[in-house]
């Protein structure tokens, strides 16, 4: 295993709040300029993966809030018959 998989692996682990804050932090330092194009793709690649575990995060509560109400939905249905 490379370094830049270790690090991209890491990511699975982050919280919401964990990755979009870091995802902020590496837009800000590639705004910045890297010192190094080797340095620039690393970032870029670190924010690819940040970026996909928000969307990974947002799809699950999306689907959690969709759950809850096609429940209550189907609760209302049952009182009203």
């Amino acid at each position: 295993m490379t370094e830049t998989s270790g690090a991209l692996e890491d990511v699975a682990t982050l919280s919401f709040e964990q990755a979009r804050d870091e995802l902020v932090r590496v837009v800000a330092e590639l705004e910045q300029g890297a010192p190094t194009l080797e340095h620039s793709l690393a970032l870029w690649e670190r924010g690819e993966a940040l970026a996909a575990r928000c969307e990974e995060w947002l799809l699950g509560a999306k689907r959690r809030l969709e759950a809850a109400r096609s429940t209550v939905g189907r609760a209302d249905d049952q009182e009203t018959r």
